[in-house]
């Protein structure tokens, strides 16, 4: 029944039966038959069916819920016996929001000198994409916010909290000074992320608190283009410290720091809650408690 279930979350995630079949290697009759038998030994219908998908039947959503914990725990107990075999290895799909992207490296990095063997896809996400891809098995962990919106079922490894700075020109008006406050950038001409990321509206929301309406001359989704307008367009953004501090060495831009208030968020590793965790997430969840330890 296993490889039916993956069928049946394959589907689900594809929301497409030739999309479902490709992601898992087979033919798209050969996912519909896996899909009927499915349904048979269930005895419930579980894809609404008309020319094309048409979504799952409340059986359906309810099965899907079983099928995550059952593939998930599957996946895990074939890691765990393949370990014991072989020793720590595999890939890890580390989904990351875009603001840790410049620090995701630190853990990945220390993380590859003790066990050579794994290899990780970094890929960049929002943190309400974070926690649907964990949800549907396609990550196997990420790197978000822990105190700012509502996570679900994880668990969570803490790992920096993230401070502001105002990153702008060195020729710029503020680029001398030693701090700003939020409501002193009232005229500043700004770039930030896309109204999706939580970035944004955490900014926003310290913005709001100022007494400052947020009118963005650019928005973009990704912090190498509101870099590169701060760079060339005459324009600042507000990114977290550590994000920022790879544009900022050695270069034409300067960073500031935000305060009144010196806000600070938490981020960190997230997982699936699952007893046990697969041994490279365990492994994983602990060199980032190591990697917090030798920030704090």
């Amino acid at each position: 029944m296993i490889d039916k279930l993956e069928m049946f979350l394959a589907l689900a995630q594809a929301r497409h039966f030739g999309k479902a079949a490709e992601a898992v290697g087979i033919t798209q009759p050969s996912l519909s038959a896996g899909i009927r038998q499915l349904e048979e030994q269930l005895g419930v219908m579980l894809v609404l069916r008309g020319s094309r998908y048409q979504g799952l039947t409340p059986e359906g959503k309810r099965v899907l819920e079983w099928a995550r914990q059952i593939v998930g725990d599957t996946r895990t107990m074939k890691e765990e016996l393949r370990t014991a075999r072989t020793g720590l290895s595999g890939k890890v799909r580390l989904a990351v929001i875009p603001t840790a992207l410049t620090v995701v490296s630190r853990l990945t990095t220390g993380f590859a000198r003790t066990h050579p063997n794994v290899h990780f896809t970094v890929l960049s996400s929002n943190s309400a994409e974070i926690l649907h891809l964990l949800e549907d098995l396609q990550v196997d962990a990420g790197i978000s916010y822990l105190d700012n919106e509502p996570l679900g079922r994880v668990v969570t490894v803490p790992l920096y909290a993230e401070r502001y700075v105002l990153v702008l020109h060195k020729d710029a008006p503020l680029a001398k000074s030693k701090e700003v406050r939020w409501e002193d950038l009232g005229e500043v001409p700004l770039c930030l992320l896309t109204p999706d990321m939580q970035n944004r509206r955490i900014i926003g929301g310290h913005l709001a608190e100022a007494g400052i309406e947020v009118t963005p001359r650019v928005e973009s989704n990704s912090t190498i283009v509101l870099v590169s307008h701060v760079l060339h367009g005459g324009l600042a953004t507000i990114l977290p410290r550590l994000a920022a501090e790879i544009f900022t060495t050695n270069g034409p831009l300067v960073s500031v720091p935000i305060v009144a208030p010196d806000a600070r968020h938490a981020v960190g590793l997230i997982a699936p809650y699952r007893e046990p965790h697969t041994p490279v997430i365990a492994s994983l969840m602990l060199e980032a408690r190591r990697m917090a330890e030798l920030d704090s």
